[in-house]
């Protein structure tokens, strides 16, 4: 697998926006370091990362709001470079809406068109459209501080869609929600984009957020892209074990390379040699580390892996399990009535067809855990 490729959907997907060795330096601190991405036509798009990864100022640099140190963006072919925010057919929805409290819904969607000096007919009508496409025409007389956090929120996608922007920025909008009207939203979201046929591109660090939106996905960490690409790629091929630790909380299980074949490595582990597919570039004698999502472990009488186990979580539809084995924390979801009590000894097998070994070392022990 290519690390932070820069194609997309295959060689046919139409190029919107493209990003060459795209940089951003505020004083001593690089920001976003030198990265590369091609994003299409019509697709959700979504910068995931931890806090200070750099993707927020990737956003900024896309609006125009922040200049970029190095590198270029070019939106339809056409360079970005001293185009400013007002110029550039981008429009940004914020984490806080922005509306203005005084106006009511239909006077803030209509704002920014009667800024433009757009004739009042043309403003009406498009300010209409706008609102019945986000399901918030019966409140277009409400002020802001009437509305929901999910209405305010609809107002505000409104008045981006409403200039009939090429491209939609959309920074942790749903942030501000709980955690059942953030469900909801994403729906609306990903439907209103389908709908539209625009290219959203959006940022969050909430991972479960980023799958149920994207349809190409950019995981970013420290400046830089870790991997991008479909989020079941992601999910099921993590290319560095940054990757593979954040996105899912994946088991890693540190050692060594002993051999490789096409697509294939075989890795010294704690509790023995295994053999699965593998991140292409591995070499013999190289560190890497044996990847195995909860799912995919299971207790068996002749499993290779011994454990203890240390807490057990009912969540409903499963158990989720954090044992000690390998000298590692190690977590596994279980499907049954009843689940396994702490300190009983479990010896843990899984199908080497769908384990992963990827590239890198491991800082810290892997695996988010039970406790949060």
């Amino acid at each position: 697998m290519n690390v932070g490729r820069a194609d997309t959907d295959g060689p046919r997907a139409v190029v919107l926006l493209e990003a060459l060795g795209l940089a951003k330096s505020y004083g001593p601190v690089a920001a976003v370091q030198g990265v590369d991405f091609r994003l299409p036509v019509n697709a959700y798009v979504t910068l995931l990362g931890p806090s200070g990864c750099g993707k927020t100022s990737i956003l900024r640099m896309i609006g125009g709001f922040e200049t970029p140190s190095a590198g270029s963006l070019r939106l339809d072919g056409a360079d970005l470079a001293g185009v400013g925010p007002a110029e550039r057919p981008v429009n940004t929805v914020f984490q806080s809406y922005a509306l203005f409290p005084h106006m009511t819904v239909a006077d803030n969607v209509a704002f920014g068109l009667e800024v433009k000096g757009r004739d009042r007919n043309e403003t009406k009508i498009r300010t209409a459209r706008a609102l019945a496409l986000v399901r918030m025409t019966d409140m277009a007389d409400r002020r802001p501080n009437q509305l929901s956090g999910g209405q305010q929120q609809r107002v505000a996608l409104a008045r981006a869609i409403v200039n009939e922007p090429r491209l939609l920025l959309l920074d942790e909008p749903l942030s501000a929600l709980d955690r059942r009207m953030r469900k909801d939203m994403q729906i609306e979201l990903k439907d209103l984009q389908r709908r539209l046929g625009l290219t959203f591109v959006h940022v969050t660090h909430d991972q479960e957020e980023a799958f149920a939106l994207s349809d190409h996905l950019i995981v970013m960490n420290a400046g830089r892209i870790e991997q991008q690409g479909t989020p079941e790629e992601i999910y099921r091929r993590p290319a560095t074990t940054f990757v593979a630790d954040f996105i899912g909380g994946a088991n890693l299980f540190p050692g060594q390379i002993l051999a490789t074949s096409d697509g294939a490595a075989t890795i010294a582990t704690a509790f023995g040699p295994v053999t699965a597919a593998s991140v292409s570039g591995l070499s013999v004698g190289s560190t890497a580390a044996l990847c195995l999502r909860p799912e995919l472990l299971t207790p068996q009488p002749d499993g290779p892996i011994l454990s203890t186990v240390r807490h057990v979580v009912f969540q409903g539809a499963d158990w989720l399990v954090e044992v000690e084995a390998a000298e590692r924390t190690v977590t596994l979801r279980l499907e049954s009535e009843r689940g396994p009590e702490p300190g009983e000894r479990l010896a843990i097998g899984f199908d080497a067809a769908s384990a992963w070994i990827t590239a890198g070392t491991i800082a810290t022990e892997a695996g988010h855990g039970v406790r949060g």
